[in-house]
């Protein structure tokens, strides 16, 4: 429950003043009163109360270094995150059925929490139903490939947190024949997920100008589609092909049908959240380390961490 102090005016202004701070460095020279007065647009006497009130909770220690101003000598970056009323911040990623995709979680919760951020996750198949929920204001960060962030991007108003680079989505793409199927085979049946922005525009791609029927399915249908012969081929992620499909195929590896650059784009992992500048948004871009989310994706795929989320 919200301290009471919290609720008056000069409590208002302490919960402004505590999500500018969310950026400031320890050793690090404030700005003057006047200044964040200006910005909050209250007094300069109100400023002045509200920076007492979060020093008393033990969110921030101050020190006046005479003419040279006032210093922060420590923060409590969760304390402030609490106090500012930013809440949770929640992340919607892909089903984590995938040691890739356990990685990518468990890295996800250590930079956050290296970082001193509340944060949880939350599971959602197809990268349309993770932009529909960060659009809506029911998460506040989505993964989404690098491909399908700027098929996104040129119609929606969102923004980059991060881009992890590449083989942090997915390993790879390839592109899935039953055995002695053909690409060239008149009328294959080619399943795509529609609900996969990325897998249905490189299925897509990869069969135009060919003959095929395409069927619409989704990953969890796929084995059971290739076993009744209700389809030949498809455009697939190879992390997790051989979970759902027991029966024998083909793999092309996908860079040999289509440009290199595109798979590449399709395997980066990018944080995307609703555009729009915020002392919360900042606070995430300065102090989340990218390196550690990779790092601890790689130690989970190579099997020196267990996958925790």
């Amino acid at each position: 429950m919200l301290d009471a102090r919290f609720l008056t005016r000069n409590g208002m202004t302490a919960r402004q003043l505590a999500a500018e701070l969310l950026n400031q460095q320890p050793d690090s020279r404030l700005p003057r009163i006047r200044d964040y007065a200006e910005r909050l647009g209250v007094g300069n006497g109100t400023v002045q109360a509200a920076l007492q009130l979060l020093e008393s909770t033990g969110a921030v220690q101050t020190e006046a270094r005479g003419h040279l101003g006032t210093y922060l000598r420590a923060v409590d970056r969760a304390g402030l995150w609490k106090l500012a009323g930013l809440g949770t911040m929640l992340a919607a990623m892909p089903l984590p059925y995938s040691r890739r995709y356990e990685g990518l979680a468990t890295g996800l919760r250590e930079a956050f929490e290296h970082a001193e951020i509340p944060f949880a996750l939350t599971f959602m198949r197809g990268a349309q139903a993770r932009l529909d929920a960060l659009l809506a204001g029911k998460v506040d960060l989505i993964v989404v490939s690098r491909l399908a962030f700027e098929e996104f991007g040129a119609d929606c108003p969102i923004a980059q947190l991060a881009d992890l680079g590449a083989r942090t989505f997915v390993g790879a793409h390839g592109v899935l024949l039953r055995a002695g199927a053909s690409l060239d085979d008149p009328g294959l049946a080619v399943a795509v997920d529609t609900s996969s922005a990325d897998q249905q525009r490189l299925t897509r791609l990869v069969f135009a100008g060919r003959p095929v029927r395409y069927v619409e399915t989704s990953y969890m249908q796929l084995g059971e589609l290739f076993r009744r012969g209700e389809v030949d081929a498809t455009v697939w992620n190879l992390d997790e092909v051989h979970q759902h499909i027991d029966e024998d195929f083909t793999t092309i590896p996908f860079d040999e049908v289509t440009s290199t650059g595109l798979a590449d784009r399709n395997s980066s992992a990018v944080l995307a959240v609703r555009a729009g500048d915020s002392p919360a948004l900042d606070a995430v871009r300065d102090r989340l380390s990218a390196e550690l989310v990779t790092r601890t994706q790689q130690a989970v795929l190579t099997g020196d961490r267990l996958p925790s989320y």
